[in-house]
């Protein structure tokens, strides 16, 4: 199998608290499903799936995956992504559509982590893990049996931490999520974000993280 690490957004809420699907959401003109997309794609991931379902919507260069089950929460959004993916990724990295800060260095240091010999790798921003998160295959079939809900992949990497790597991407952006009017509001008056997600390289050229090898 080849080391294509895929992409994939998960887009498909309602966006309940904000009065409208996140994905149509616009900031500094651009639809936050589109900047998550370009977020993977900058990052390197390839090829590049976006998760819909409160509303059927396409971006460029991206193959779009209708979940019908969206209402139940997360868990079967990152399903139909992970099942829609060609079976010839190796692993695939997971991004949410409600963080545009997150800059695209993150997803450059967990395909690093990656290709170094992690199997799953997470964000962690000031040593706190979030977004995105990286799964190599071997793990997807565990990860979806936990997902359950919203639960996404956290279960499984919390019962695995062994096989998890931490990357510190502090640097690199913010983790803030547009759930609310309030969040919003707030992330409009400060944009542009991509000063706060401008990448910045690791002190002295070094991969800003330890990197377990992969079993077999």
């Amino acid at each position: 199998m080849s080391n294509q690490v895929a992409g994939v957004l998960l887009a498909a809420g309602q966006g309940s608290r904000l009065g409208t699907p996140k994905a149509l959401v616009e900031l500094g003109g651009r639809r936050l499903v589109d900047r998550g997309i370009d977020l993977l794609r900058e990052g390197g991931a390839a090829p590049l799936l976006v998760v819909t379902g409160a509303v059927r919507l396409s971006v460029p260069g991206a193959l779009s995956v209708h979940n019908p089950d969206w209402p139940t929460g997360m868990g079967s959004s990152l399903a139909a992504g992970l099942r829609a993916l060609p079976g010839d990724c190796a692993a695939a990295v997971i991004a949410l559509v409600d963080q545009p800060l997150i800059g695209a260095e993150a997803v450059r240091r967990l395909i690093a982590a990656y290709l170094a010999g992690a199997e799953m790798a997470v964000a962690t921003y000031h040593g706190k893990p979030r977004n995105p998160v990286l799964l190599a295959r071997d793990h997807w079939a565990g990860v979806l049996e936990a997902a359950v809900g919203d639960a996404g992949a956290r279960p499984y990497l919390r019962a695995h931490p062994d096989l998890v790597t931490q990357v510190e991407c502090a640097d690199t952006g913010r983790p803030d999520d547009v759930d609310t009017p309030g969040d919003l509001a707030r992330l409009s008056r400060c944009w542009p974000g991509e000063a706060a997600a401008r990448p910045q390289a690791a002190p002295g050229g070094q991969p800003a993280y330890p990197v377990r090898p992969r079993t077999r």
